[in-house]
């Protein structure tokens, strides 16, 4: 009998939908470095099969700011808050029973990391960053030394950085972009989202304070219009995250709206996450 056919991530998300919610999930292994169980399977169904990530919510770890056994919802949240976008930023996410009880299944995207593959992030001995990039800070790189890091002046980084401001991201580290060999870029780990106090930490400050780029204006304005009660979006949202959550979407996609700006530091909270990769 023939393999099963592999899906690539792009070419029929809704048939990868479905793949990673009927599919049969068989555990290959962990991924230990996760601060979460985060479980790398191989999904199959109807003949096709596909690599996915499975977090079972019994192997989340408590946090003090986040409610107990919510983390699997909140990525699918920001899945979904991402296809409204169109940008397709969030792999194929979906809330599933698995060989360890309900958790968050999402599509596995390999990376490009090939030497062809554009530099995202990276450290600088430069006061100020050169043309096409974007400051985030100054770093310890060791025996008293400092360097400048700094991200891609990337209109895909800049479109993840108006979807954080809009789910809260608590986490954008470096290690969760994933650039795609076609150019498509990813964004995964996005279980600390939606709080509904400030809580954005990332290293896709550059763009803070400048004017948002009319694109993202536009889907600002299309995200304001899907979040009204009663949409599809909304009904969505009520079964992952709490009313006063996708009250504080609302609100925080009105905000941008209003401002015409990139958020900045709101100074209450730590604005790059540690570490940052």
């Amino acid at each position: 009998m023939p393999a099963p056919e592999r899906i690539p991530p792009r070419r029929m998300s809704g048939t990868a939908v479905d793949l990673i919610t009927k599919g049969e999930l068989t555990v290959r292994g962990r991924i230990r470095e996760a601060s979460n169980a985060v479980l790398y399977c191989s999904v199959s169904y109807d003949g096709e099969e596909a690599s996915c990530v499975y977090k079972p919510v019994a192997g989340e770890q408590p946090l003090w700011d986040f409610p107990d056994g919510t983390l699997a919802r909140r990525e699918v949240a920001a899945y979904e808050i991402s296809e409204v976008t169109g940008w397709g930023l969030v792999p194929p996410t979906v809330l599933r029973d698995g060989p360890y009880g309900e958790g968050m299944c999402q599509l596995w995207i390999e990376a490009d990391e090939s030497e062809a593959a554009p530099q995202l992030l990276a450290l600088v001995e430069e006061k100020e960053p050169a043309e096409g990039w974007k400051a985030i800070g100054f770093a310890e790189v060791g025996e008293g030394r400092t360097a400048l890091l700094v991200h891609a002046d990337d209109a895909r980084l800049r479109r993840l950085a108006v979807l954080d401001a809009v789910i809260n991201n608590g986490d954008r580290k470096g290690g969760h972009l994933l650039p795609e060999a076609g150019g498509h870029l990813y964004a995964i780990d996005h279980g600390v989202t939606f709080n509904v106090d400030d809580k954005l930490r990332t290293l896709l400050w550059g763009w803070a304070g400048e004017p948002l780029p009319a694109e993202a204006v536009t889907v600002l304005d299309r995200l304001a219009d899907e979040l009204a009660e009663g949409t599809p979006l909304t009904t969505r949202l009520a079964e992952l995250i709490t009313p006063a959550e996708t009250d504080a979407v609302r609100s925080r996609v009105q905000g941008l709206r209003r401002t015409g700006r990139h958020p900045k530091p709101s100074g209450q909270w730590p604005a790059i996450p540690w570490p940052p990769v």
